[in-house]
């Protein structure tokens, strides 16, 4: 009885062995399962590493990963190769991209399946594969293709092994061997989903910091050129505010006498200084708001040989004075051009007086003709000509051609470069041709219509006026008007006040003064001027309100009123006049200009 008792512990432990070394075969599977998705997560975290420290070339980062894939996933499998087939929605094929090599084979590496027909296929990198075949593959137990999907969860493509048979004796072990190995593939295409998708972070990250350094170089650059452009502003203004308050504290050490030859030099002298500024600020300003899209430009219908001989009768006593000839060279055909009369007459003007200063001797002459839809404006020379080196830096800013027979004072450096811009704004551009000591010729190129609404109208009074004026010399001296009109001039800059008052005076007018809108207003109880000169900004009152008080009134509505204001941008001539003045000149005061407008509204 206890020898058959026995039996069964016997057969037991001698049935459990093959169960037990199952057991252990499946964890040692489940370790290798777990080892070779660990080892895959640490070198698809390298590349991450890699892709995150350099920038690397396009696309570089993502073969990595692919190839990462397919080559720990072969080191795995040990018997299997492996590869990747990216999907082509285009073609509805898959395209081989990617397969697994080793170190040993020298050929180039193939991957063989069995397609849905059963035939055997070899293959290699940039093959094709059907993609019902692909589908096959994935549907076949047990698989041999498993879909990749991005971080959206749309397939890109499939791993694909060509596994041989498990060797075992052991039916249940081949079966859990295939199970852990499609485990293997699941879950190595999931790890490589979250790669992808932490790539495309860094991917992202890095762009952002490249535009970022971009625009910090940018930034930078736009700095440097900011206080270039300041370093060299602060400069020009300078030089010429230095000779003016030289030559002034000269002439107040000395005393001042007008009648000296010294001294009437030295008053020459800080005039042109002044008027050197005076074109510099403008020039700047004009720079400026064309650099921050602000130069409102005003379309007209220009009548060009009009405004072509106007332009060559501003610039004729400077030629005569220098011993030059002028020619106007007009195509028949040229008539009209839409375009601003205004910044036209300014880049005509910049050009005639660079070529009347580069021209010692012969002639600076102006050819206006048609090409096709443009037409073109040359101003040229004959004068001493501009070397390669120089043409290249011409539209440079402050950039001046030396030249020892030009007076350095007589241009700003920023006239070219306005010139271009305003051309460009216009859209046309600026031709240059030269060559040393045999003349020059600069050709602005417009077209015959570019964008804006035309104006079509006739020059206005006031224009006609300030080409008048500007065409004059300051005279000293003038035609005194009958019964010595009355002026009454409110202004409180001193300066500006003793220097209208004196000039006004020599003209023969009668001129009170006053600081305030207050003693205007004292003064003109027992006063009845002619006309009122008025400054906008004034201690205890606004000009603007001022006018509208005064027009308010029935006895000084007719009354003529000038503003006369440092109030110089765009529009404000028109808010002046719109708030009930008769007429507007700006600050600095143009002499003349003055003297015609108080001549005018005197005589009325």
């Amino acid at each position: 009885m206890q020898q058959y008792s026995s039996l069964p512990e016997q057969n037991s432990q001698i049935d459990a062995t093959p169960t037990l070394l199952i057991k252990i075969q499946q964890l040692r599977a489940e370790l290798w399962l777990e080892s070779s998705l660990n080892q895959l997560q640490k070198h698809l975290n390298e590349c991450l590493l890699s892709a995150s420290t350099t920038v690397p070339q396009p696309g570089a980062a993502e073969a990595a990963i692919f190839q990462t894939l397919v080559n720990d996933l072969n080191s795995a499998l040990n018997t299997s190769k492996v590869a990747v087939a990216l999907f082509q929605p285009q073609a509805s094929v898959g395209k081989v991209c990617y397969v697994s090599s080793s170190s040993r084979r020298a050929q180039r590496p193939f991957l063989e399946v069995t397609d849905k027909k059963g035939k055997k296929l070899r293959l290699r990198s940039q093959d094709p594969i059907e993609l019902e075949n692909l589908q096959h593959l994935e549907k076949q137990q047990p698989p041999s293709a498993w879909q990749i999907a991005d971080d959206a969860g749309d397939a890109i493509g499939w791993l694909i092994i060509s596994t041989a048979p498990v060797n075992s004796d052991c039916e249940l072990l081949q079966g859990s061997q295939a199970q852990l190995r499609s485990q293997l593939l699941s879950r190595a295409a999931a790890q490589f989903t979250v790669a992808l998708a932490q790539l495309r972070q860094i991917q992202l990250l890095q762009q952002k910091s490249q535009h970022l350094s971009n625009s910090n170089r940018e930034l930078e650059r736009t700095n440097q050129l900011k206080n270039q452009f300041l370093a060299n502003t602060s400069h020009e203004i300078r030089t010429p505010l230095s000779s003016i308050i030289g030559f002034t504290h000269l002439l107040l050490a000395q005393g001042y006498d007008p009648t000296r030859e010294r001294h009437q030099e030295y008053l020459n002298i800080i005039q042109s200084s002044g008027k050197h500024l005076l074109g510099l600020i403008n020039d700047i300003l004009d720079l400026s708001k064309i650099e921050a899209n602000q130069l409102e430009v005003q379309w007209e219908t220009v009548n060009l040989p009009v405004l072509c001989r106007n332009i060559l009768a501003l610039v004729k006593e400077k030629a005569a004075n220098k011993g030059l000839k002028l020619l106007l060279d007009l195509d028949p055909n040229v008539t009209t051009l839409v375009a601003d009369p205004l910044r036209l007459k300014q880049m005509l003007l910049n050009l005639l007086f660079n070529a009347l200063k580069f021209t010692t001797t012969g002639t600076v002459g102006l050819k206006v003709f048609i090409k096709g839809v443009f037409v073109h404006f040359t101003v040229w020379d004959t004068g001493t000509g501009i070397s390669q080196e120089d043409q290249t830096k011409l539209f440079q800013p402050y950039f001046q051609i030396t030249n020892s027979a030009v007076n350095r004072e007589e241009g700003t450096g920023l006239g070219l470069v306005v010139t271009r811009k305003l051309a460009e704004v216009h859209g046309g551009f600026v031709q240059v041709e030269s060559e040393v000591e045999r003349g020059s010729s600069f050709t602005i190129i417009l077209p015959l219509t570019p964008m804006g609404e035309p104006w079509v109208g006739e020059e206005t009074e006031s224009d006609q006026e300030i080409t008048s004026a500007l065409s004059s010399s300051l005279p000293l001296l003038s035609i005194t008007p009958n019964n010595s009109p009355k002026i009454l001039l409110v202004e409180d800059d001193l300066p500006n006040a003793q220097l209208m008052q004196i000039y006004l005076s020599k003209l023969g007018y009668q001129v009170t003064w006053v600081s305030s809108a207050s003693k205007m207003w004292e003064f003109l109880q027992r006063l009845e001027p002619a006309a009122i000169l008025m400054d906008v900004s004034l201690p205890d009152g606004d000009g603007l309100k001022l006018v509208q008080e005064l027009r308010a009134s029935q006895q000084y509505q007719r009354i003529p009123i000038i503003v006369q204001t440092a109030m110089a941008m765009k529009g404000d001539r028109e808010t002046c006049l719109a708030a009930g003045f008769n007429d507007y000149i700006s600050k600095p005061i143009d002499l003349p200009l003055l003297a015609s407008l108080v001549d005018k509204y005197c005589q009325r």
